[in-house]
Parts: structure tokens; C-alpha cells; sequence
């Protein structure tokens, strides 16, 4: 890979024009070997693991992309995918590369109306949905929909009602497509050789925080880049860590998001195996039976285990509670040599530390790990702050958590942190063949070839985000240390001001309170113009449920979260994280909420972000509650 800044533009030279020779290549290179595994689930609920080759695979997206031709898709026209993370997503997609058309996201969960605005906007022509539910959602709005020609149904559930010549079978279309190889052999090369780096690859809508979703256009070049920036940077900083052809990933992250969409092309590129399925509350179950090497992950999974490993300790029947002060001990000799490792030069660790840090991995990290399958030598951690003591955790642990920062309209990466280059709180430094520059209000900028090539049908937006010399405006704030490591400070626009004139972020102080708090699922902070920061908070039904069970409080999780000894429990989390915030950035008043946020309620982006627009709308009494 060469890139060169030649003023406003940078230019990008790599050895393969597009996703669709990296695939070809690929299946080519290791035809025999393991590529995906997949869980099919029997009757009684338990599952059974399935492996494809890349040669398979190869065979199954040629399948698709001729099943597309075969539907009139051409070039560059778009074809959209409403479905959760599963093999078919990734076979869909696959086809989509082969028959040089582009992919349009779909979360499952968009609301209706967000559904027919991506699907018009984009001029989608032809839609895959997950199974019958998701296309019952899209029939009721098969009138606004006009550009849509075929609906392709993933699972094989065609409901008997429908009209053939618009709804189809994924069974169906692979059938014609093997029927259009036999008539047309040679035209999937054909396509794959027409396609080169400007041409569009995939069309992401943001999920947003706030507003309208905005269609983030993604040339092959942004991908491209984005594969070889992160595999060339892993060799060159750290060779002895990099991922390989013998690694297995486990995906479970939206693959409607950036983040999953560059992990559904990474093993495209080194051949390594992936285990894929999307279920949320299987993660922890699969991982001993998957063995991954290393997964992406957005930081409440991270969360979510760490705290779920605290409760387990804590539930220690002994009189003694010999494993909770083990589990403690080996916690905080571990972290303490791990800081002085990898931290910024202020933590040291005497011969004693570190003869005690390798008893504690002895006695209890070792049995940690098998937890997650024995074999994980990292996480990759993005989409949201992630907090320093579960990061240092984890690491301890032997699990480092490698934090991963980049935008949708950078496909993805344009920051990681590396085993040997890693620094806790700080995001990694700049990929290979990134520029990154703080601006004067403390924005981060950069540039590269990975760079979007605008939003879609919005000059607007994309002029705002776009400066005349190439820089992206990423709207996060953030600083630079003299070693080049990159820290998010905050969002730029989740800043406020209190009516007093402080300014408050938001963000750090919501991460650090997950680290503290074992039951917390979110804090939300609160304080724009008001005259003192206040705090919505969201428990873990899991985590809340063992804590209540093991001091005797009864009753659903509305019951229990309004229980007072529940809110003596969480006051006393908040007093310690007041402890370490200024003055004007404690949070005065708190509200423990009577449910989770979720994303159905678009509370939560789909990958598990924050959104505080329609949390202070769905909590407006909790919010006033805190200021009456």
C-alpha cells in the first residue's frame, strides 16, 4: 500500500482494485480452509456448530451475485440488508462485492419510518430481510416503495400470502443465480475486473445519536485502505501479535455497523476463520465453545462481563469469603503490574509485584480466561468510551482490550492500539497512511484515502464535515501526547454548559461510573443550563437481579430498583465517583430508572450507543424530578 498527500487529495495505489479481487483472491489463495462457522439451532434449543470452506463460500456468494444479475441488478445500484448478524448477512454481502453493486445497511431494529426513508433515499432496488417478520415490516410499506423490484426472504420463511414476483426465497434466488452461471460463465470476473477503487462499495446510515439518519457514501477505496492501513500497521509495530491466517474471530457486532462491516472484510483479506451469530445473550455461552482469538466488541459487553465475574465473586457462600479476597487481591496486584507496563510512567511494580501478579495468573486470570475459550490473545474494543479500570482489568487478566477509534465516514478505523504500542485511556495512535491533527478548539481532524466520498443526497452535511483541504471534522474533542497515543475527551456536541457557566462532559463521567458501579447498565448526565449536574441510572437486569437475591430484596426489577436499599447501594457508588470529578461536574441528584434502556426504544444506537435525546424524552419526569 503507497499513499502520498499531494495537497488537498491523497492518493492510493494498493495492489487490488476493490473488495471483489480481495474475495476472488481469497477463495483462490486457501479454498479448503475453514472459513465461517455458524450455529444452527435444534428443536430443543441447543446448537449445533456448521463450518464452510472459503471454497463453499465462494461458490455461495457467486450464487447470490448471479441471482442478482439475474434481477437486474446492475453496477453501483444499490441492494439493502435488513437483517441481524448472522452467516447469510455475510454471504448476502459477498454476493453483493461479486456482482459489483452496493450494499445498503438496514438494523432490524429501525423504526418504520427510518426503514422507508433509507430505502427511498437510497434507491434501493432490491431488499434481503432476515425472515418473515422483517419482511411484514416492509410489505406494509410496499407502496412507498416503488424502486424495490425483489424482496429476498434470508431464512427460506416465505409466508403463503405473498406476491412470487416480489418476494422470493434466498434458497430461490441462489437457484436462479446457479442457473444464470451455467447460461453466463465468465460475467462474475467480468464484473469484478470493472470495478476499481471509486466505485461505491456500500451506502451506511448512521443510527445517529440524534436526527436523521445521513447515508455515508463508501467507495471500494475507503475499505480497501482500511484493511491493508490496519494489517500493515499490525505488522510493522507489533509482528510478533499480528492477526494471521491460523486466528478465529467471533463476530457478533452489528453488521449494519461500520465496526462489523470491516470485520466481515479483515478475514477476507488474511483467510482467517470467523464464528458468526449476532444472538447478544449468547456471547458469554459461545465464547468456551467458539475458542476465538480475538473479537470486536462495543464496551457495554466488556461492561457487562466484568461485571457479571464481580457478582459472581461477590455471591461467595465461605464464611471466610476466601475467594472474593483472592479474587480481590489477584485483581489488584494484576492491575497494578499491568499500569506499570503499559501506562503513562507513573505506576511502578517491585520484583514482589510481579511474583505475585504471575500467582494471581496462576490461581485465578488462568481460570478467568477459560471463560472465554482459553485462547483469546486480544479484544478490540470501539463505538464508545470505554472504562480505564475495566480496560486495565482485562488486561491484567491477559486479555488486553485494544481500543479502536474511527468514524462511519471512515470506514471504520482510523486509530488502534497494539499489544506492544497500548496505553490505557488513549485510543492507539494513527493507522498507517493517516493524518491526524487536533484543531484549535481541541476537534479532531484527519485525512487519508479512507476518508468518505460525502453523505448521500446532502451537500449540506457533507460540506460541513468535508473542508476544502480534505480534513475530516469527526466532532469529537480530543489531545495528542508527546508519544503520539490519541485520548476522546468527549463528543463535541454532547458538551454543555450548566447555568452557572461550567462545562461538563459528559462522556468520561458516564464510563467511569460503569467501572464503579456493578449493577449499573448507563448513566446519563445531565445539566445543559440547569444549575447543577444530575444523573438518570439504568441497572442491569442480570447483575441487579443477583445482587437483590443475595440481600433479600423481592420482586420484579421495577420493584427492586425502587427499593431504598437499592438507591443506598447506588448513592454510594455515586459518592465515589463524585470523589474524583470537580466540584461543578458531580452529579447532585440521581434517579434510578424503572427499566433498562434499550434499542427498541431507540434509547441505544444498535450498537449499544448512547442516545440522549430520546432518553431525556422517554424520562422526562425522572429528568425534572431531579431539579424540583
Amino acid at each position: 500500500m503507497t499513499t502520498a498527500d499531494t495537497g488537498n487529495h491523497t492518493t492510493f495505489d494498493p495492489p487490488v482494485r476493490s473488495t471483489g479481487h480481495m474475495l476472488r483472491d481469497r477463495i483462490a489463495a486457501t479454498p479448503d480452509r475453514s472459513a465461517y462457522s455458524f450455529p444452527v439451532t435444534g428443536s430443543d434449543d441447543t446448537d449445533t456448530w456448521t463450518t464452510l470452506t472459503w471454497g463453499e463460500v465462494g461458490q455461495q456468494a457467486a450464487e447470490v451475485a448471479a441471482g442478482l444479475i439475474s434481477s437486474g441488478i446492475q453496477p453501483e445500484e444499490r441492494v439493502a440488508i435488513a437483517c441481524t448478524t448472522r452467516y447469510e448477512w455475510a454471504v448476502a454481502d459477498y454476493g453483493i462485492v461479486y456482482a459489483a453493486a452496493a450494499t445498503v445497511t438496514v438494523y432490524p431494529t429501525t423504526l418504520g419510518e427510518d426503514v422507508r426513508y433509507i430505502l427511498s433515499d437510497s434507491d434501493s432496488r432490491l431488499l434481503f430481510v432476515e425472515d418473515a417478520d422483517q419482511y411484514t415490516k416492509i410489505a406494509e410499506m410496499r407502496d412507498e416503495l416503488p424502486n424495490i423490484r425483489t424482496v429476498v426472504v434470508m431464512d427460506n420463511g416465505v409466508p403463503d400470502d405473498v406476491d412470487p414476483d416480489w418476494v422470493i426465497s434466498m434458497d430461490e434466488l441462489r437457484r436462479r443465480g446457479r442457473e444464470r452461471l451455467r447460461s453466463h460463465p465468465g460475467e462474475i470476473d467480468a464484473r469484478i475486473d470493472d470495478t476499481d477503487l471509486d466505485d461505491l462499495a456500500t451506502l451506511i446510515y448512521t443510527s445517529g445519536t440524534t436526527g436523521r439518519p445521513k447515508g455515508v457514501l463508501l467507495p471500494h477505496r475507503v475499505l480497501v485502505f482500511e484493511i491493508l492501513a490496519m494489517a500493515g500497521t499490525m505488522r510493522r509495530t507489533d509482528p510478533d501479535n499480528i492477526l494471521t491466517i491460523d486466528d478465529k474471530q467471533f463476530l457478533w457486532l452489528p453488521l449494519s455497523h461500520v465496526m462489523g462491516k470491516l470485520l466481515l472484510m479483515m478475514p477476507v483479506h488474511l483467510g482467517f476463520e470467523t464464528a458468526i451469530d449476532g444472538r447478544v445473550d449468547r456471547i458469554v455461552s459461545n465464547l468456551p465453545v467458539v475458542r476465538p482469538t480475538f473479537m470486536g466488541s462495543a464496551p457495554r459487553i466488556f461492561e457487562k462481563a466484568y461485571n457479571g465475574i464481580v457478582t459472581m465473586m461477590a455471591d461467595d457462600p465461605g464464611p471466610l469469603r476466601i475467594k472474593e479476597r483472592l479474587f480481590h487481591w489477584a485483581s489488584g496486584v494484576g492491575v497494578k503490574v499491568f499500569e506499570a507496563d503499559h501506562g503513562d510512567g507513573s505506576t511502578t511494580a517491585s520484583r514482589w509485584d510481579r511474583l505475585q501478579a504471575r500467582l494471581a495468573d496462576r490461581l485465578v486470570f488462568s481460570t478467568v480466561r477459560e471463560r472465554f475459550g482459553g485462547r483469546i490473545r486480544f479484544f478490540i474494543s470501539g463505538s464508545a468510551a470505554l472504562n480505564s479500570d475495566i480496560s486495565r482489568w482485562f488486561g491484567a487478566t491477559g486479555m488486553m482490550i485494544l481500543e479502536a477509534y474511527g468514524m462511519t465516514e471512515s470506514g471504520g478505523g482510523s486509530c488502534l492500539g497494539m499489544p506492544n504500542a497500548y496505553r490505557t485511556g488513549r485510543i492507539g495512535r494513527p493507522l498507517d497512511g493517516v493524518e491526524l491533527r487536533i484543531a484549535d478548539d481541541g476537534e479532531i481532524l484527519f485525512r487519508c484515502a479512507g476518508v468518505m466520498d460525502g453523505y448521500h443526497n446532502n451537500p449540506e452535511a457533507t460540506a460541513e464535515a468535508l473542508d476544502s483541504d480534505g480534513w475530516m471534522h469527526t466532532g469529537d474533542i480530543g489531545d495528542i501526547d508527546a508519544d503520539g497515543f490519541v485520548r476522546i475527551t468527549d463528543r463535541k456536541k454532547e458538551l454543555f454548559k450548566t447555568s452557572n457557566g461550567k462545562y461538563v462532559a459528559p462522556a468520561p463521567i458516564e464510563a467511569e461510573f460503569k467501572g464503579l458501579c456493578p449493577v449499573a447498565s448507563n448513566l446519563v448526565v445531565i445539566g445543559e443550563a440547569r444549575p447543577y449536574v444530575s444523573a438518570l441510572v439504568a441497572l442491569d437486569e442480570d447483575a441487579l437481579s443477583a445482587w437483590a437475591q443475595r440481600t433479600g430484596v423481592e420482586g420484579d426489577y421495577a420493584a427492586v430498583a425502587a427499593d431504598p436499599r437499592t438507591r443506598e447501594l447506588v448513592q454510594g457508588y455515586i459518592d465515589e465517583l463524585n470523589a474524583s470529578l470537580n466540584r461543578w461536574e458531580q452529579v447532585k441528584k440521581f434517579q434510578i430508572l424503572p427499566r433498562d434502556l434499550t434499542v427498541e426504544q431507540a434509547e441505544l444506537t444498535p450498537s449499544l450507543k448512547l442516545r440522549r435525546k430520546p432518553v431525556a424524552a422517554n424520562f422526562a419526569d425522572q429528568v425534572e424530578a431531579n431539579y424540583a
